[in-house]
C-alpha cells in the first residue's frame, strides 16, 4: 500500500502536524494496597519498622542456624543491589513527549490489568485456601505430628498461612515484574537514540532488577517461615517435632506460589496474544502497515500484552519454579538425612537456600558485567547484543561452578561419607551444564542465524501451507534432544548421588534421589540471570513499539529491532530452560509425593504399577489433561483475537481517516475487550488444572475402599502426575519452539531476506507467526507451570486421596 510505503520512508504526511497524544487506560496510575500503605507511613515510623523487621529476621535466623543468617544477609544485600538499579534505571531520560505519552498509556493499561487480575486470583486463592483448610482439619495425623504433639487445628493453620503466603509473594513477584518493564521500556527506547550498547544496557539492568527481586523473595520467603516454625514449634527440642520433618510444612507455600503462577500466565498470556493476533492480522494481513504503526487501533493493546503476560507472569512463573524446587530438595534431603542418621541433617536441608543465595551473587556480578560506552554521544558499531548477554551469562556460569563446589563442601561434608560431596558437586555440574545445554538447544531451533529458522522462512516462499507444516515439523523434532539431554541428566545424578557412600541403617545406598535434586539446584543456579535474560525480551519489544508509534528515525527502529529479535531469541532460551528444570523439579516433588503418602498411609510406597487397570487410567486421565488444558487455553486465545479483529475492523471502517493519520484510533477500546475476555477465559483451563487431581483421587480413593485397595487413591493420582509430566514436557518444548521460531523466521524475512517485508514470504511468514503467538507465549509457559502445580497440589492434598 502506497500508505505503508509512506510509513516505512518516514513520510507521515499530516498525521505529523498533529498533536500526537495517547489516551489514557485509567483516570489514575494502580498501586497496589500493601505499596501505598508503606508509601502513607512516615520516613522515620518506616525505619523503625524496617529496624524491627530486620531485627526479628536476624534473631530467628539466629535461633535456628548461622546458615539461615547467611541467607538472610545475602538477600538483604541482594534487594539493597535491586534498588540500586532501579534508580539507576530511573535515572535515564524518558525522550521526547510523545514517548513519555505512549508509555503512560502502556503503563496505565498494564497496572490496570494487573490490578483486576490479581483481584479474581485472590479471591480464588482465600476460597481454596478455606478447602485446605476444611480438608486438613479432618485429615489423618502422620506418627511424626502425633509424636511432637503437632494437632490437627496448628497443621491445618500452618498449611493454610504458607498458602496464602506463597500466593502472597507470587503476586508480588508478578507485581515487581510488571512494574519495572512498564518504566523502562521508554527509557529503552530513548537510549536508543544514541546508543545501541547503551539501550541494551539499561534494558539488562532492568530485567536485573526484577530477576533479583523475585529470586531473594522465593529465598527469604522459605527462610523466614522455616525459621519462624523452627523456633515456634520449638523443633529438636524433647518431645517436639525433628527438623527433617519440619520441611513438610513448608508444602503450602509451594502450593501458594503456583496456583498464582498459574493463573497469571494463563490471563497475561491470552491477553498478550489474543492482543498480538488481533492487531497482525488486520493491521498487517489486510491493511499492509507495519508492526506497531500508530493507525493500529490495537497496538497499545499489544504493548500491555508484553508486560502482563511476559514480565507479570514470568516473575510469577520462576518465583514458582524455585520455590518448588528448594521445598522439594528440603524434603528429600531432610529424609535422606534421617535415613542415614547423620548426627547434624541441617546443611543437607538448608543447601538449597545457599545454592540460591549464591545464585543472587554471581548472577548481580553477572548483570554488571554488562556495560555501556563510556560516551554515550559516541556512535559505536552495532554490536551482537546476543554475544554480550552471552559473555555475562558465561560469567555467570563460571563463577556459578566455582560456589557449587565450596557449597557443597561447606553443608554436605559428613563423616559417614567423606567423598559424598565431591558427589553431590559433580551432580551440580550436571544441573549446570544441562541448563546451558538447553539454552543453546532452544537458541539453535529459534534464533535466525541458524538453519532451522531459514529454513523455515524458506518455506515461507512457496505459501502459507508449507511454512505451516514446516513450523509444526520443526517443532516436533526439537523434541528429541532436550528429552535425550534430562534423561542422561537424571540418569548421571541419580548414579552420582547413588554411589556417593551415603547409606541407611540396612547398607543400602540412599543418596539417588538427593542427587537428582543436586542437579535441579544446579540446574537454577544461574536462574536469576536467566530471569534477566527472559525480562530483557519485552522490555526491547515494547522499546521498539515506543520506538515506531512515535515516528523516530529508521536508524532508532534498527537498533530496537535488533534488540527485539534477540529478545525473541532469549525468551524462547529462558522458556526452554524452565520446561526443562520444570521436569526435573517434578520428578522431585514426585518422590516428594510418594515420601508422603508413605507417612500418612504408615506403609511403604516406592512404586507404581501401571500394569492395574485403575492405575492406567489414571496415567491416560493425565495425558488427556494436558491436552484438554492446551486446546482450552488455544481456543480462549482465539476467541479473544476473534473480538480484537472486529473491532479494528469496525474503526477501520467507521474511521476512515485512520488511515490517513486524520482521525485518532481508539486504543482503550482494545484494551478493555482484550482485559475482560482474557480475565474471563483463564478461569475455565485453570479450574481443570485443579479440580482434577483432587477429583480423580477422591472417587479412586472410594473406589479402593469398596474393592479392597486401600492405597488405590494415592497410586492413580502418581500415575496422573506421571503421565502428566511426561506428556507436558513434550507438549511445551513443541509450542515453544515451533511458536519461537515462527516468530524469528518472519523477523528474518523482515530483515530483507526473501523479498522483505511485504512479499508473499512475509505474509505466509505472518500467519505462521500468528499460529505460533498462542503456542510460545500462552499454551506453552502455561503447560510447565502446570505440571508443577499439579505435583504440589498432589502433595498438599495427599490426605484426600488415602
Amino acid at each position: 500500500m502506497m500508505m505503508g510505503d509512506d510509513v516505512e520512508n518516514g513520510n507521515l504526511g499530516p498525521y505529523l502536524d498533529r498533536p500526537r497524544t495517547f489516551p489514557n487506560m485509567r483516570s489514575k496510575p494502580y498501586t497496589p494496597l500493601i505499596f501505598r500503605i508503606l508509601r502513607g507511613i512516615n520516613v522515620r515510623v518506616l525505619v523503625i519498622l524496617l529496624f524491627l523487621g530486620f531485627g526479628y529476621v536476624f534473631y530467628i535466623g539466629a535461633s535456628t542456624s548461622p546458615i539461615i543468617v547467611f541467607v538472610f544477609s545475602v538477600c538483604i544485600v541482594s534487594f539493597l543491589l535491586s534498588i540500586y538499579l532501579t534508580k539507576w534505571v530511573l535515572s535515564k531520560d524518558e525522550g521526547p513527549p510523545e514517548m513519555a505519552q505512549i508509555s503512560e498509556a502502556i503503563r496505565d493499561g498494564a497496572e490496570g490489568f494487573f490490578k483486576t487480575q490479581y483481584g479474581t486470583i485472590s479471591k480464588m486463592a482465600v476460597l481454596l485456601a478455606l478447602v485446605i483448610l476444611s480438608i486438613y482439619l479432618f485429615r489423618n495425623t502422620t506418627p511424626q505430628q502425633e509424636s511432637s504433639g503437632l494437632g490437627r487445628a496448628t497443621s491445618a493453620c500452618i498449611t493454610v498461612a504458607a498458602f496464602l503466603l506463597g500466593a502472597l509473594c507470587s503476586g508480588v513477584a508478578g507485581y515487581v515484574g510488571m512494574w519495572v518493564s512498564v518504566r523502562a521500556n521508554v527509557r529503552v527506547s530513548s537510549a536508543a537514540r544514541r546508543s545501541a550498547r547503551e539501550a541494551l544496557q539499561i534494558a539488562v539492568r532492568a530485567g536485573g532488577f526484577s530477576a533479583l527481586v523475585v529470586v531473594g523473595m522465593a529465598v527469604i520467603g522459605i527462610a523466614i517461615l522455616y525459621a519462624t516454625f523452627y523456633v515456634w514449634l520449638g523443633v529438636d527440642s524433647p518431645g517436639s517435632m525433628k527438623v527433617t520433618d519440619l520441611p513438610l510444612l513448608l508444602v503450602g507455600y509451594g502450593f501458594g506460589a503456583s496456583f498464582v503462577a498459574l493463573f497469571a500466565q494463563l490471563g497475561g498470556g491470552i491477553y498478550t496474544k489474543a492482543a498480538d493476533v488481533g492487531a497482525d492480522l488486520v493491521g498487517k494481513v489486510e491493511q499492509g502497515i507495519p508492526e506497531d504503526d500508530p493507525r493500529n487501533p490495537a497496538v497499545i493493546a499489544d504493548l500491555v500484552g508484553d508486560n502482563v503476560g511476559d514480565c507479570a507472569a514470568r516473575g510469577a512463573d520462576l518465583f514458582e519454579s524455585i520455590a518448588a524446587e528448594i521445598i522439594s530438595a528440603m524434603i528429600l534431603g531432610g529424609t535422606m538425612a534421617q535415613h542415614c542418621k547423620i548426627e547434624d541433617p541441617s546443611g543437607f536441608i538448608l543447601f538449597p537456600l545457599v545454592v540460591h543465595s549464591f545464585d543472587l551473587v554471581v548472577s548481580s556480578i553477572g548483570i554488571l558485567s554488562i556495560r555501556g560506552t563510556r560516551d554515550s554521544n559516541v556512535k559505536v558499531p552495532l554490536e551482537d547484543p546476543m554475544t554480550i548477554l552471552q559473555k555475562g551469562y558465561s560469567v555467570t556460569i563460571i563463577l556459578a561452578v566455582l560456589t557449587f563446589f565450596g557449597s557443597t563442601r561447606w553443608l554436605l561434608y559428613t563423616e559417614q561419607a567423606p567423598s559424598a560431596w565431591l558427589n553431590f558437586s559433580l551432580c551440580g555440574l550436571v544441573g549446570i551444564i544441562t541448563a546451558y545445554v538447553f539454552v543453546w538447544i532452544t537458541k539453535y531451533y529459534t534464533d535466525y542465524k541458524h538453519e532451522p529458522v531459514r529454513t523455515l522462512a524458506l518455506s515461507s516462499s512457496t505459501g502459507h501451507g508449507t511454512n505451516i507444516i514446516a513450523g509444526v515439523s520443526l517443532g516436533l523434532e526439537s523434541t528429541a534432544i532436550p528429552v535425550l539431554v534430562i534423561s542422561v541428566s537424571i540418569i548421571s545424578a541419580f548414579w552420582l548421588g547413588h554411589t556417593s557412600g551415603l547409606v541407611d541403617e540396612t547398607g543400602s545406598p540412599t543418596g539417588g534421589l538427593f542427587g537428582t535434586a543436586v542437579a535441579t539446584m544446579g540446574m537454577l543456579s544461574t536462574a536469576a540471570y536467566i530471569l534477566t535474560m527472559d525480562m530483557f525480551g519485552p522490555i526491547a519489544d515494547n522499546a521498539g513499539g515506543i520506538v515506531e508509534m512515535s515516528q523516530q528515525p529508521e536508524s532508532v527502529r534498527e537498533i530496537t529491532d535488533v534488540l527485539d529479535a534477540v529478545g525473541n531469541t532469549t525468551k524462547a532460551t529462558t522458556k526452554g530452560f524452565a520446561i526443562g528444570s520444570a521436569a526435573l523439579a517434578s520428578f522431585l516433588l514426585f518422590s516428594a509425593y510418594m515420601d508422603e503418602v508413605s507417612s500418612f498411609a504408615r506403609e511403604p510406597f516406592k512404586q507404581v504399577d501401571i500394569a492395574i487397570p485403575e492405575v492406567f487410567i489414571g496415567g491416560l486421565l493425565g495425558s488427556m489433561l494436558i491436552f484438554l488444558f492446551s486446546a482450552w487455553a488455544c481456543a480462549a486465545v482465539g476467541r479473544t483475537a476473534q473480538e480484537v479483529v472486529k473491532e479494528v475492523r469496525r474503526q477501520f471502517i467507521e474511521r476512515p481517516g485512520i488511515m490517513d493519520y486524520k482521525e485518532k484510533p481508539d486504543y482503550g477500546r482494545c484494551v478493555a475487550i482484550v482485559a475482560s475476555a482474557s480475565l474471563r477465559e483463564m478461569i475455565k483451563p485453570g479450574a481443570l488444572a485443579i479440580v482434577s487431581p483432587i477429583v480423580v483421587g477422591f472417587l479412586f480413593r472410594v473406589l479402593g475402599h469398596y474393592t479392597g485397595h486401600p492405597l488405590l487413591g494415592a497410586k492413580v493420582v502418581a500415575a496422573l502426575l506421571m503421565f502428566a509430566t511426561v506428556s507436558g514436557i513434550l507438549m511445551a518444548l513443541f509450542l515453544n519452539t515451533a511458536g519461537g521460531a515462527w516468530d524469528n523466521a518472519k523477523k528474518f524475512i523482515e530483515t530483507g531476506a526473501l523479498g522483505g517485508k511485504g512479499s508473499e514470504s512475509h505474509k505466509a511468514a505472518i500467519t505462521g507467526d500468528t499460529v505460533g503467538d498462542p503456542f510460545k507465549d500462552t499454551v506453552g509457559p502455561s503447560l510447565h507451570v502446570l505440571i508443577k502445580m499439579l505435583a504440589t497440589i498432589t502433595l498438599v492434598m495427599a490426605p484426600v486421596f488415602l
